[in-house]
């Protein structure tokens, strides 16, 4: 029978030593998150990380609640692929979990009437823990690990994951300065540029997709790839590289129309999902003036330094109809245009 309350969700106990090891990790994590400051995208990556490595279990999420959905903002382990997953709050664990500001625990899927089966058997799950995550007494999401087997966690593991729920909720604390507006921008932007992050990046994809398919039509992602970054922080030091990837920024997203989602994904990495195209003519027109706007240089403290991009792109049904396969189109024809300009002539 289903309950609400906490029960232990593994018969064995972890040795003393183990669990301090795991304790010790933990406060070594608080000065990590430090580190990251008001970047509340970069410490919940770094947390699910963390989260997954110390519990050994097989995937990490941590979802934020918007309107009556959870959302995938960020994973680590075999949840990466669903970065960007929305989910109906009502019928879940996490929601329920939201709901009842208490740290629930599913030792199996299967037999549990409190979780969205679909949802679990979707992405591999028969057992999880969620904890909540509160900003200014708000629960605004869950901290959640999982396994694809029963019986998966223990009381330790709970304490592990509560413990991390409130270096994030100190993270909110600062990141947000009391408005939840300011939060969402926080844990859904890159801190460097102002453009969406990898987590909106994917979820804006996973919606333009649905719709895309919906109406029978086209849509395209591009992948855009800084040439020479590893160059300019050697020559100029890492302050010219951040002046780089900020103008990088600002020339993407002058180049494309303010409809489409321009992403940071990381390091020299961007990302463009073009909305409603008609033909691979004009996404071949798009990757050009991408490639072109990159093409001059800027001025950093006085000295001119050099700026290009290489841009692969991939149309949504044509090269590939499910979302990781259309993405690694176009990185393997972003990396296919990078080559062949290093190819000696």
């Amino acid at each position: 029978m289903a309950t609400t309350q906490w029960v232990s969700c593994a018969m064995n106990t972890e040795p003393l030593a183990g669990a301090n090891t795991r304790l010790l990790a933990v406060i070594r994590m608080q000065g990590d998150v430090a580190k990251l400051g008001p970047d509340l995208a970069a410490v919940m990556s770094l947390v699910v990380e963390r989260a997954q490595e110390l519990t050994a279990c097989h995937g990490a999420v941590i979802e934020l609640v918007e309107g009556e959905e959870m959302v995938y903002r960020a994973t680590a382990g075999a949840m990466r692929s669903h970065l960007g997953l929305r989910l109906r709050c009502a019928g879940s664990l996490s929601g329920l979990c939201v709901g009842l500001g208490e740290p629930l625990c599913c030792v199996d899927a299967e037999h549990d009437a409190r979780v969205d089966l679909a949802a679990c058997r979707r992405v591999g799950l028969r057992s999880m823990v969620v904890v909540p995550l509160r900003h200014e007494s708000t629960v605004v999401g869950v901290l959640k690990v999982t396994s694809d087997r029963p019986h998966a966690f223990d009381d330790e593991d709970l304490r592990i994951l509560g413990l991390m729920s409130e270096m994030i909720a100190a993270a909110m604390f600062h990141a947000a300065q009391y408005e939840s507006g300011e939060l969402f921008f926080r844990a859904t932007h890159d801190a460097l540029t102002g453009l969406a992050n990898r987590a909106l990046f994917y979820d804006r994809l996973r919606q333009c997709l649905d719709r895309t398919q919906r109406d029978l039509g086209r849509s395209a992602v591009l992948y855009v790839d800084m040439d020479g970054l590893k160059q300019i922080n050697d020559r100029f030091g890492h302050r010219a590289g951040d002046a780089a990837i900020r103008e990088a920024a600002v020339r993407i997203r002058g180049a494309t129309r303010k409809s489409e989602t321009v992403a940071r994904l990381g390091g020299d990495e961007f990302g463009v999902i073009l909305h409603a195209v008609q033909d691979r003519d004009g996404v071949q027109a798009q990757l050009q003036r991408l490639e072109l706007s990159m093409a001059a240089p800027f001025a950093f403290e006085h000295s001119p330094i050099c700026l290009r991009a290489s841009v692969g792109a991939a149309v949504f049904p044509d090269d590939a109809s499910e979302l990781d396969a259309l993405l690694d189109v176009a990185d393997r024809n972003m990396y296919a245009v990078k080559h062949r300009r290093k190819a000696p002539a």
